[in-house]
C-alpha cells in the first residue's frame, strides 16, 4: 500500500497505514495477476483515495526485473521513469458494460460504418454525417447493446465520439444522402432537421453499452428507417509527428434480437445548448455552468407515471472538472441522479445506475458543470469542436416517448449582456456593436468578450448567467419546439430544500482535510460512497480456494484486447477486488488515481 511523495522522483512510498488485503498472486505464459481488498473510504485521509463512483485513474507500472522480495525501502524498486507505463481511466465500482453479450439464435450484429472519411491534415475539427437506410425490420426488434467498431488503433486519437440519430420521416433528402458516403455535418443541416433522438452515443474511452434485461431501444421500419450517424474527428495536432494521410471506416455495431424486452428505451439530453452565449471566462480555477429541462417540458412530455433513468454519459471537455445530474420537484431538490467530480474528457462512458431513478412529470432536470479555466488567457464558448466547452448529460430510460429527446437551455441574450456590463447593443450593425454604456460605445462585442476583465468581474458574472433569464430548448423527435417553450423566459428555482452530501471520515473536512486538498483528490464533498451505482454481493463473503476459478479473469484478459475488459466488480460493503493482468511483463505496483500530495 503505497502513496507518492510530493517533489519526489516518482517512486511511491509505503503507507503508514496499510489498507489492503493481498488475496493472491500468480503467472501464466502471458499475465502476472495481483488480486487484492481494500475498503472503498479506508479513512486514511493522507495516502489513500476513496473509491466511488467517480472516474478513477488507475496508474500502473512494471517492469522486466522483479523488485526484490519484501522490498520498502527507497531506491529498492525500479527506476519509475523507466516503470511508469500509462494511466487507465475507468468507472472501477461498476463492470456492467464489461460483461460480454451472451448471444442466441434470435440475436443478430449489424454495421453501421463510415466509408473512407478523410481525417483532418490540420488541427481542425470534422463532423461527418452518414445516412443508412434500415428498411429490412419488418417486424420490432430490440437493440441490446452496441460498441465501436475501430478500423486502426493509430485512428483513436482523432475519433471523439460517434453518435447514432433516428430520423423521422421519408423525404427525398434523406433518401439521397443514403446513397452516398456521407458528407460534413455543415453541409446537410436541412436533411438532418429530423434526426433528433439519439439511438446509440459513444465517446473515447468507452467499450459500448449493454442495456437491461427489462429493456432495449426499437427498431422499426414501420416506425424509422433513416439513421443518421454523426462522427467527430479531431485532426492531427501541429507537433505531430505523424502526418501520413489517413482515411478513416469505423462505426458502430448493433445487437439486436427478436426476443422484446419488457420496455421500450429511450436518449434524453439534457445541459446547455452547444451556443456562444454559453460563455467560460479565463483564470478562473470554478466556474459554473446549468443546463435546465424545465417542469414545462417535462410535465408536457413524460407520461404520468414518469420515466425511469437507469443509466447516463456525462459530457464536458478539457475543462470540465465536475458534473452533477441534478433532480427538483415541487421545488425541493432531490438526491442527485449521478454526480463525477473526477471527469475525464477522453473517458466518456455510460454508467448504469444501482436503481432506475424516477423522474415525473413536472420535475425539473439539471445538468450542472464545474470548470477550471485557470490554464486558459481567453474565454471558451460552448460549441462543437474540441476548442469549445460542452455541459450535456445524456440518459438512458424508459419507457421511450418521443414528445422530448433534448431539452437543453441557454442564457437569454439580455442576460449574456448585463453579465458582461452592457445595456445596449447598437441596432443593424455588422459586426455587432455596443451602444451604451457610453464607456463603451463603439466597441464590437467580441471586444468587449475579449477584453473584459474577468479577474475583477467574474463573481458579478457568475451570478447574473445563473440567476438570470434563460431561454429553454425543449425539441421533440421530430425538431419542433415543445407547445407553449418556445418564447418563454425561464429562470434557476427558488429551492425551498436543497440537498446536502452525507458526510464520510474522507469528506467531512475533519482537521483541515479535505477530499479537495491536493492536485491529485480523486472526488469531492459530494462523492460519498452512496452514489456507488453496483453492488457485487457475491464479495459479501471471504473468498475460499473453491472460489478461484469462478473469479479467475486470466483466460479472459488474455483473448480480450482490453485489459480493461478484465477488472472485476467492487463490493460496497466489504471493499474492492482488482485484478489487473499485464502481458509478458511483471506487475510490481498498482496505484488508485494519484494520490494526495503531501
Amino acid at each position: 500500500d503505497r502513496h507518492f511523495k510530493q517533489n519526489s522522483n516518482g517512486e511511491p512510498h509505503v503507507d503508514l497505514s496499510l489498507d489492503y488485503v493481498l488475496l493472491l498472486g500468480y503467472e501464466n505464459a502471458t499475465h502476472t495477476v495481483l488480486r487484492f481488498r481494500r475498503k472503498l473510504d479506508t479513512c486514511d485521509t493522507a495516502q489513500d483515495v476513496p473509491i466511488t463512483n467517480d472516474t478513477i485513474r488507475i496508474i500502473y507500472m512494471y517492469h522486466n526485473n522483479e523488485p526484490r522480495n519484501g522490498s520498502q525501502a527507497i531506491g529498492t524498486l525500479p527506476d519509475p521513469t523507466e516503470a511508469f507505463k500509462d494511466s487507465v481511466p475507468i468507472f472501477l465500482t461498476q463492470r456492467v458494460n464489461q460483461v460480454p453479450i451472451e448471444l442466441d439464435s434470435r440475436t443478430r450484429t449489424i454495421e453501421l460504418r463510415n466509408k473512407d472519411v478523410p481525417i483532418p491534415q490540420t488541427d481542425d475539427n470534422l463532423r461527418w454525417c452518414t445516412m443508412f437506410k434500415l428498411d429490412q425490420f419488418v417486424r420490432k426488434h430490440h437493440v441490446i447493446r452496441y460498441e465501436p467498431v475501430i478500423e486502426s488503433r493509430s485512428n483513436i486519437p482523432h475519433l471523439r465520439h460517434i453518435i447514432l440519430y433516428e430520423c423521422q420521416g421519408s423525404t427525398p433528402e434523406l433518401e439521397i444522402m443514403s446513397r452516398e458516403f456521407g458528407r460534413s455535418c455543415m453541409e446537410a443541416e436541412k436533411e438532418l432537421l429530423t434526426c433528433n433522438s439519439i439511438v446509440a452515443a459513444w465517446s473515447r474511452g468507452s467499450e459500448g453499452f449493454t442495456y437491461p434485461l427489462e429493456a432495449g431501444y426499437p427498431l422499426d421500419s414501420y416506425q424509422a428507417r433513416f439513421y443518421m450517424m454523426e462522427t467527430h474527428y479531431t485532426g492531427f495536432q501541429s507537433n505531430s509527428v505523424d502526418l501520413t494521410p489517413r482515411v478513416d471506416n469505423s462505426g458502430l455495431r448493433l445487437y439486436y434480437t427478436t426476443t422484446l424486452r419488457k420496455h421500450d428505451a429511450g436518449v434524453l439530453s439534457v445541459g446547455m445548448q452547444p451556443n456562444w452565449r454559453h460563455i467560460i471566462p479565463p483564470g478562473q480555477d470554478r466556474v459554473l455552468s446549468e443546463g435546465h429541462c424545465i417542469e414545462e417540458c417535462t410535465q408536457r412530455a413524460f407520461p404520468r407515471p414518469g420515466i425511469n433513468i437507469f443509466a447516463v454519459m456525462m459530457q464536458t471537455n478539457g475543462m470540465g472538472r465536475q458534473i452533477r445530474f441534478r433532480q427538483v420537484r415541487h421545488r425541493e431538490e432531490l438526491t442527485p441522479i449521478a454526480h463525477d467530480a473526477n471527469v475525464d474528457a477522453n473517458y466518456q462512458e455510460y454508467r448504469r445506475l444501482h436503481v432506475p431513478v424516477k423522474a415525473l412529470p413536472g420535475d425539473r432536470l439539471i445538468a450542472e458543470c464545474t470548470y477550471d479555466s485557470t490554464g486558459r488567457k481567453q474565454i471558451a464558448l460552448g460549441g462543437y469542436s474540441s476548442r469549445d466547452e460542452t455541459c450535456l448529460v445524456l440518459s438512458l430510460y424508459y419507457p421511450r416517448q418521443k414528445e422530448l429527446t433534448s431539452c437543453h437551455s441557454i442564457p437569454s441574450l439580455p442576460t449574456v449582456l448585463r453579465a458582461v456590463g452592457i445595456n445596449e447593443l447598437a441596432a443593424g450593425t455588422n459586426p455587432i456593436r455596443i451602444a451604451s454604456p457610453p464607456e463603451i460605445a463603439g466597441m464590437t462585442l467580441e471586444e468587449r468578450l475579449l477584453t473584459y476583465d474577468w479577474r475583477v468581474n467574474f463573481n458579478d458574472f457568475q451570478y447574473v448567467v445563473r440567476k438570470g433569464a434563460f431561454k429553454p430548448l425543449c425539441w421533440s423527435a421530430r425538431n419542433t419546439p415543445i407547445p407553449g417553450t418556445d418564447n418563454v423566459d425561464a429562470y434557476a428555482p427558488n429551492l425551498t430544500k436543497i440537498w446536502r452530501p452525507m458526510a464520510t471520515c474522507s469528506f467531512n473536512g475533519a482537521g483541515g482535510t479535505s477530499a479537495h486538498a491536493g492536485s491529485g483528490s480523486s472526488g469531492g464533498s459530494y462523492s460519498v460512497n452512496r452514489f456507488v451505482t453496483e453492488r457485487d454481493i457475491s464479495l459479501d463473503r471471504p473468498l475460499d480456494d473453491a472460489d478461484d476459478d469462478r473469479w479467475n479473469v486470466i483466460e479472459g484478459a488474455a483473448r480480450s484486447k482490453s485489459i480493461r475488459s478484465s477488472a472485476p466488480s467492487a463490493n460496497l460493503a466489504s471493499g474492492v477486488t482488482l485484478a489487473v493482468a499485464v502481458s509478458r511483463l511483471v506487475l510490481f505496483v498498482i496505484f488508485l488515481n494519484t494520490v494526495r500530495l503531501l
